[in-house]
């Protein structure tokens, strides 16, 4: 028989055991750690890098499922978690694992992605609550939770029983984020960290929430509101407050809740359905109870430098002193309405391109793997910088606020930035040689 005759070779595709695998163990999953099929996963792989993370939760599940019998609630649940699963994947997302009610899912491609997903998972829930009412049920809330960092994501357990994880810091502040959303009234809650990592955060609608002390934290961690999928009438009324809104967090932050409270009283009047803006009047209404009013000169008592920050090099380290020297000096000119900054806003401005020239360079030299997510970080914080430099010359905000934005931008910023992905760096740099 000729050749021309012999059965063609065909790629048969995925066997059903394979189908059924990616079922518990995504595909994704396993192209990130390299893997061609779940056959070829062993106990300890793993693969870092920089991943937006996402928690969800339903609100008040206890007592939800507590109304009703376990099959129901079982049914509910696959319901619920069947219409999610599709939003997440329409955004390039791996759900991670179902945590009963809950969802954590991982974005690797981009924090856009992540909180794009975050919003569509609140329009989607609006859909289904319409499906509820007409059926009889309760509609149900759900709290979103969204932050962005480096992590390792792979293989734990033993060598009978194994599972695939993420583990990191952001992961834990991600999960953090998800219960805040319960303080504030709001679904959705980002970090300053995906604010950052957003390729353009003016393309949503955002707010600053509140600056937490977090255990195990250093800085205090920055956290926005995104509110795109409220409805129509509170997402325009948000819009409308937002200025008054901003100094009014700006001055409670700062000890002055006299300042604050008639503003967000005023924001209230327009948005009276904006539950963020009762929170801040009860703390206005506790800090002035006590009587007590702070400076704005306390804001320079954050500004400097700890042994903590050290990143182990020393010509990092002392260029980060630096750095934090001079912006107490602008909080503080600032602060006391100086306007002729242009001196030392130059001199801020060099001082960072030298910095920043100084760690690409150790970077470049000694090939350090995560260069490209750490230099995006740098071209996020000219962005920022610029956009902070440009409230301060147009002298248009209270000094009050331009003194916390500093706060939030340079200081908060720039100290998480030197504990994570410098310490990083600076981890790496040792290991390599490099004091």
């Amino acid at each position: 028989m000729p050749d021309s005759f012999a059965p063609l070779s065909v790629n048969p595709g995925p066997s059903q055991a394979e189908v059924a695998y990616g079922r518990f163990v995504p595909l994704q999953f396993l192209q990130l750690l390299g893997r061609h099929s779940i056959v070829d996963v062993k106990l300890g792989d793993h693969v870092e890098q920089e991943m937006t993370l996402l928690f969800s939760d339903i609100r008040d599940f206890t007592a939800l499922s507590e109304s009703i019998l376990p099959a129901e609630n079982f049914r509910f649940i696959n319901s619920y978690l069947s219409v999610m699963e599709p939003v997440v994947a329409r955004h390039a997302g791996i759900i991670d694992k179902y945590i009963g009610d809950g969802i954590m899912a991982l974005f690797p491609g981009s924090a856009d992605d992540g909180v794009r997903s975050g919003i569509d998972m609140l329009n989607q829930l609006a859909e289904y609550n319409h499906g509820r009412t007409r059926a009889g049920y309760m509609p149900i809330r759900i709290g979103i939770g969204i932050n962005t960092g480096l992590v390792i994501m792979g293989t734990v357990g033993g060598h009978n029983r194994m599972d695939s994880t993420v583990i990191g810091d952001a992961v834990n502040l991600a999960s953090r984020l998800e219960g805040l959303t319960k303080n504030y009234g709001t679904p959705l809650i980002i970090s300053a960290h995906t604010l950052h990592a957003l390729d353009d955060h003016k393309a949503y609608c955002i707010r600053f929430m509140d600056r937490l002390r977090i255990k195990g934290r250093y800085q205090a961690q920055s956290v926005y509101e995104v509110f795109d999928a409220d409805p129509e009438p509170l997402r325009l009324a948000k819009l409308e407050t937002l200025r008054n809104f901003e100094d009014a967090l700006a001055f409670f932050h700062l000890g002055r809740g006299d300042l604050a409270q008639p503003l967000l009283q005023e924001c209230l009047r327009i948005a009276p359905d904006d539950r963020a803006v009762r929170v801040y009047l009860e703390r206005c209404k506790e800090i002035l109870q006590q009587g007590h009013l702070e400076s704005p000169d306390r804001i320079g008592m954050e500004i400097g430098w700890r042994e903590e920050y050290s990143v182990g090099i020393r010509e990092i380290d002392t260029q980060h002193q630096e750095l934090l020297a001079h912006i107490a000096e602008l909080a503080r000119l600032v602060g006391n309405g100086n306007t002729r900054l242009g001196g030392i806003m130059d001199n801020l401005i060099e001082q960072i391109e030298h910095l920043y020239s100084s760690e690409e360079n150790l970077m470049r030299r000694y090939a350090y793997p995560f260069i490209e997510d750490h230099l995006k970080q740098h071209r996020t914080f000219d962005r920022f910088f610029l956009e902070l430099r440009n409230e301060i010359e147009n002298n248009a905000r209270d000094r009050l606020y331009l003194v916390f934005r500093i706060q939030l931008i340079l200081v908060d910023w720039h100290i998480n930035h030197t504990t994570k992905s410098d310490l990083h760096l600076g981890n790496f740099l040792q290991r390599a040689g490099v004091t």
